[in-house]
């Protein structure tokens, strides 16, 4: 993909996204996908899933699969604390729980100050960038949801 490519799928304008913690960096996911954040409950493990899908969780009524955000970025794994949070999101109509370090703000990006995502890392999680914007307060990674949720691994999530 190219640096025009990558900016040819880019929403035009301002777009809100979630910002989010992991690793001590800021990650930001469309607001729009963004159903409800949830404090840490408990996550009911499934076996013979990948290690970076947690478990499942009952939100009221609805079961809800749970993945890591540090393992599927391929990030330092670390235990939840009480500012780490589940993210509820809608992929293709279907809720799943996105396990990140902790919840910011949600913030007004405009599309002109989002760059292409760096070649850097391994192409397995730079995959997951959309782009990157930068500001006063630093880089936020922008991560494409649907491709954190490819096809490969969305049909083993459609399995639990």
């Amino acid at each position: 993909m190219t640096a025009s490519d990558s900016r040819a799928s880019q929403p035009s304008g301002s777009s809100s996204y979630v910002t989010f913690s992991l690793a001590d960096e800021t990650y930001a996911i469309d607001v729009l996908q963004v159903q409800e954040v949830l404090k840490l409950t408990e996550i009911t493990p499934v076996p013979g899933v990948p290690d970076y899908i947690l478990g499942i969780i009952n939100l009221r009524g609805d079961v809800v699969t749970v993945i890591d955000a540090r393992r599927r970025l391929s990030l330092p794994v670390r235990e939840p604390d009480e500012s780490s949070r589940i993210v509820i999101i809608d992929v293709d109509n279907q809720n799943i729980g996105i396990l990140v370090d902790s919840v910011a703000e949600v913030v007004q990006i405009p599309a002109e100050s989002i760059d292409p995502a760096p070649a850097v890392g391994n192409d397995q999680t730079s995959r997951f960038i959309l782009g990157v914007s930068s500001s006063n307060e630093g880089l936020t990674i922008l991560v494409d949801l649907n491709k954190l949720l490819s096809d490969e691994e969305w049909a083993s999530l459609r399995e639990l």
